[in-house]
């Protein structure tokens, strides 16, 4: 028997702001929790995370993103035992055709004058997840596995009061872990309905 497609049930429902360019440049305040929101990246004690050696694989490749491309400006960041917040800034400046140090191949015909496109925000955390991904399994031997939930939570930050209340969440986040509800002790059932700002 074969299945049939129904829009109504085989569907995902998209988080992102319909027509937006996330590529655009801007703040923006993601979470990326791990898979199955296990605590694989340390744990909280007296109010502070102490990262283990996949959290530092973790706070590696969020750095990595700033250092591999000229127009990624990292803002605060947390890495929580199962999860990671962060403010990503996209800015104008391209002048490497996106990468550090610049493309492999000279530019020909028109391409010398193109603009070289940012990735979007998207590409930016898919960028991220294989590059710890794959750190994480071999440190883990675990080839394969997968680290981390297939999408990501996004929010695009829109004045500087709404940027120092985020920064203020992430920066005392490890201090509400009691009651986060990414933590599986307290929300054992519960879905991730976003952060409320």
């Amino acid at each position: 028997m074969t299945a049939v497609f129904d829009p109504d049930k085989h569907h995902r429902r998209s988080i992102r702001l319909p027509g937006y360019d996330y590529s655009r440049a801007g703040a923006y305040f993601v979470t990326i929790c791990a898979q199955d929101r296990a605590c694989l990246f340390g744990d909280i004690a007296d109010g502070a995370m102490r990262i283990n050696d996949a959290g530092r694989v973790v706070a590696d490749s969020w750095q990595w993103l700033e250092s591999q491309y000229d127009y990624v400006e990292l803002d605060e960041w947390m890495i929580m035992p199962n999860h990671i917040h962060g403010i990503i800034v996209i800015t104008d400046d391209n002048d490497n055709g996106g990468c550090r140090g610049g493309s492999r191949t000279a530019p020909t015909g028109d391409a010398r004058n193109a603009t070289p496109k940012r990735k979007p925000i998207g590409r930016l955390i898919g960028a991220f997840k294989t590059v710890s991904t794959k750190r994480i399994n071999e440190l883990r031997g675990t080839p394969g596995i997968s680290v981390w939930q297939r999408n990501y939570y996004e929010h695009i930050i829109r004045n500087n009061d709404e940027l120092n209340r985020i920064r203020d969440y992430i920066a005392n986040n490890p201090k509400q872990w009691e009651i986060d509800q990414e933590n599986p002790n307290v929300w054992p059932v519960a879905a991730h309905e976003g952060i409320r700002i």
